[in-house]
């Protein structure tokens, strides 16, 4: 198994982002705004959705590559850390999801 992580993902699209959109699809998205990298990212995740339910292995693989690396650039664009998404995953862990989903009703 590959030791890449999300991490590694973010570096290499930060690392883009002040390079030419000519040359870089990362700095083309990031370049056109958080609405197109918005707009990419729900096109994969209804594709790797699709592939979960045909039981396409191999697409949900893809699909799921290309929704985690647009997430990223969306990250990005937004102004978010991906350090700070993991800071609330980790927040989150503490608790089962049903208490977490039902305290967030209420604030």
């Amino acid at each position: 198994m590959s030791d890449y992580t999300l991490n590694d993902l973010a570096r290499l699209v930060a690392s883009r982002a002040g390079t030419s959109p000519e040359q870089s699809y990362t700095a083309k998205l990031l370049s056109e705004g958080p609405a197109k990298a918005a707009k990419k990212l729900g096109e994969e995740a209804v594709e790797a959705a699709i592939a979960a339910v045909q039981g396409d292995k191999v697409g949900l693989k893809n699909e799921a590559a290309d929704v985690l690396y647009h997430l990223v650039v969306l990250l990005r664009a937004g102004g978010v850390e991906l350090d700070a998404v993991m800071a609330e995953l980790e927040r989150r862990t503490g608790q089962s999801g049903l208490a977490e989903k039902a305290a967030r009703r209420h604030t």
